[in-house]
């Protein structure tokens, strides 16, 4: 088992000094980027992040250089070759190489791709336990819709709550929560849950998405997609975090105050083990 990596067509050694310094990603962060899930030796809901991607670029006007077969292909050959098969794929796009500009000229440009494949190495199992976090405001860019390399206010805001001591921070927008630093957020109230809706304000989260059509629907979840108030969330019976990585992850205190009894509420635990069997069994 070895870490991959690929670089504009050919495999390289990981760690490699492959990206000019004139690429716009490195200068810009103008790029958007996909993080897929390995699990079995399997690409997890790998359509919903290929979908995801070109939307991404076709917002940002990243010309599409890779049919869809050709970028699953890629996928499949990185774990066949790299033998990992518990791990996730990172893919990196960016505009392309030219003179730092601000203003780009689409004909005169190549995209950059990069792609990585790595193992992981956490106990995934240890989050069933339940996290803390903190609430911090959302400073974000109003297109966070689009999978951007832009990050700065998540690194920030994962940074803040890191450093108290929490696993990641809830963000609100004008007194309303909209998602996590890394993370889709949500929150039960009487055996109902809530997350905002897929609009600009949030990314439309591919593990949010199974929970939302797949896992809640089955296990008979009401699911209702509004726009949460801060008294609504801190007065919640149950909220959870999801992601590509940890999936469905129960959040046991917000600002240091225990979110329903402290510990990972029955409805959070339903889902989580919904979204394990659904990862069990796979989906392309």
């Amino acid at each position: 088992m070895k870490e991959l990596t690929y670089f504009n067509g050919e495999f390289v050694e990981p760690g490699e000094k492959c990206v000019s310094i004139d690429d716009r990603g490195y200068c810009f962060g103008d790029g958007v980027y996909e993080v897929t899930r390995v699990y079995n030796g399997r690409c997890f809901a790998f359509s919903y992040h290929q979908d995801r991607l070109y939307r991404s670029m076709r917002e940002m006007d990243i010309p599409v250089k890779m049919p869809p077969d050709d970028l699953q292909e890629l996928h499949e050959i990185m774990i066949e070759q790299s033998g990992i098969t518990d791990g996730y794929i990172y893919l990196q796009i960016t505009r392309g190489v030219s003179p730092r500009h601000h203003a780009y000229d689409r004909s005169k440009l190549e995209p950059t791709m990069l792609m990585y494949i790595r193992p992981i190495e956490e106990d995934l199992s240890k989050l069933a336990a339940g996290v803390k976090a903190i609430s911090l405001p959302d400073e974000r860019w109003l297109h966070v819709d689009i999978k951007t390399l832009n990050l700065i206010p998540n690194i920030l805001a994962q940074t803040k709550a890191e450093k108290k001591f929490a696993y990641s921070a809830i963000l609100f927008r004008d007194d309303v929560c909209t998602e996590g630093a890394t993370s889709n957020v949500f929150a039960v109230k009487d055996g109902i849950l809530y997350t905002h809706p897929a609009n600009n304000l949030i990314l439309k989260g591919i593990t949010r998405q199974m929970i939302v059509t797949k896992v809640a629907p089955s296990l008979g979840v009401t699911v209702i997609e509004k726009a949460c108030s801060r008294e609504f969330i801190e007065n919640a019976d149950e909220l959870f975090f999801t992601d590509t990585i940890g999936g469905v992850i129960p959040i046991t205190k917000l600002d240091r105050k225990p979110v329903g009894n402290g510990e990972p509420g029955p409805v959070t635990m339903r889902l989580r083990d919904g979204y394990e069997k659904l990862l069990h069994e796979g989906m392309a």
